[in-house]
């Protein structure tokens, strides 16, 4: 089949599905799925820039997430002025000693020599982690005990949360600098283990750092970049136009909103798209390319293997990041307990593998159609256990099993596309040309 047919089809296929959820589960279910499909696309794009430009296997996706969703509470939740006057700037003294400690350390590495480098080096990170803790500890206690049941961490800056985007992909793109600094020059299956245990870090750190974020008491009602379904129902003008459509204003407020939600991410989403296919097109996307295809090759022709890899480790960490404060937006809320391994990393992994590794559009693609079997495998499998088990008693045994089975759908279908897409199209459904 021609490629450019066979493409057009996939995507059609999957806005059929999306059109189908709308007409039998109604649109608000449809849109739901098409704005989680959107940012899941964002962070497939960067996981193919890591992996299908360069070859680098990170499976810590989660965590460069999770720090797109910190920032977005970082930049757009008020300041809580009684927890800064409590210890805020205890906190920030006692993260400055921290990374002067640090510091200091790299510095006595690089300019002594011999056993006087080790004695110091020693010597500056156990006094300076002690003298860290001294200051930051009381601090940190002070902010948690201000009336933590509403509050108990220091806020955010109070700006719109559009900035939280590019500064949720900063966050990111900074931690990348930091881990790709260390572990980039580690074996692909060493630097997969160094990267999803760094990504547990940050979200431990997140989880129980509750003056950062609140930590699992979590963080709700983020400021949106749409209007608000109340305001919208109360707006004499909206409730009109709902109604000439023959809408309710409730049904039509929801739909606005997340319409409004899709217009959004779509445009980041091209915007990203259209950054990637420049750079894959461009003598800097052959580059990495034959990087990724012959390091040694390459090396032998001049070319900065590590720095290379480092430059879009950090890129693809930054869409990353940029997806993570986008979902958090979306949701209104940061959960740090529902950032899992299997549904931020390795589900994206399914995608880009679905999809094709190394092609832009087969990212997109993957992400799409593998979010909106995520959402409706388990509906429709539990549909599937109770037509079969229609001719059974109520009572029986294997008609209770078949049905509580529906619940791990989800992950039978997700090994059997992966297996089945590996067979039949190894290189994923729409190839790297």
């Amino acid at each position: 089949m021609n490629p450019a047919i066979k493409n057009t089809f996939l995507f059609s296929l999957v806005g059929v599905l999306l059109v189908g959820t709308g007409i039998i589960q109604g649109w608000n279910s449809a849109l739901v799925i098409l704005n989680m499909g959107l940012v899941s696309a964002i962070m497939a794009l960067g996981v193919n820039l890591q992996w299908g430009f360069a070859g680098l296997f990170n499976i810590g996706v989660m965590g460069f997430v999770a720090l797109g969703g910190l920032a977005a509470v970082l930049i757009s939740t008020p300041p809580v002025p009684e927890a800064w006057q409590a210890g805020g700037l205890r906190i920030i003294a006692g993260l400055v000693l921290g990374a002067a400690t640090v510091v200091a350390a790299v510095m006595a590495q690089k300019r002594l020599t011999g056993r006087t480098k080790t004695l110091a080096t020693l010597a500056i990170l156990i006094g300076g982690f002690f003298i860290y803790r001294a200051v930051f500890d009381p601090g940190k206690a002070a902010v948690e005990a201000v009336n933590p049941a509403v509050s108990g961490y220091l806020g955010g800056l109070n700006l719109p949360i559009l900035l939280a985007w590019p500064a949720g992909g900063l966050l990111a793109a900074g931690a990348a600098w930091l881990i790709g600094k260390t572990a980039l020059g580690l074996r692909s299956d060493y630097l997969a283990i160094a990267t999803l245990g760094i990504a547990e870090i940050i979200i431990a750190i997140i989880k129980n750092e509750d003056w950062l974020a609140r930590g699992v008491k979590n963080v709700i009602g983020l400021d949106r970049p749409v209007p608000y379904e109340i305001d919208l129902q109360n707006d004499p003008g909206f409730v009109e136009r709902a109604a000439s459509l023959g809408l309710d204003p409730v049904t039509a407020s929801t739909l606005y909103t997340k319409i409004g939600y899709a217009v959004l991410f779509t445009i980041v989403l091209l915007i990203i798209l259209w950054l990637a296919q420049k750079a894959l097109n461009s003598p800097w996307g052959r580059m990495m390319r034959a990087i990724r295809d012959n390091e040694v090759a390459a090396e032998a022709m001049g070319k900065d293997v590590k720095g290379r890899h480092l430059q879009i480790f950090i890129l693809g960490s930054a869409i990353c990041g940029i997806a993570g404060a986008m979902m958090t937006t979306l949701d209104g809320q940061l959960t740090p307990g529902t950032y899992q391994p299997l549904r931020f990393t390795f589900l994206i992994w399914v995608m880009v593998i679905v999809g094709g590794s190394g092609n832009n559009f087969g990212a997109i693609l993957g992400g799409m159609l593998i979010w909106w079997l995520w959402v409706q495998v388990e509906p429709l499998g539990l549909g599937l256990m109770n037509i079969i088990s229609s001719g059974l008693a109520e009572d029986s045994a294997l008609r209770e099993r078949l049905i509580d089975s529906a619940a791990h759908m989800r992950l039978l279908t997700m090994g059997l596309i992966l297996l089945l897409v590996l067979r039949f199209s190894p290189r994923g459904l729409i190839p790297e040309r």
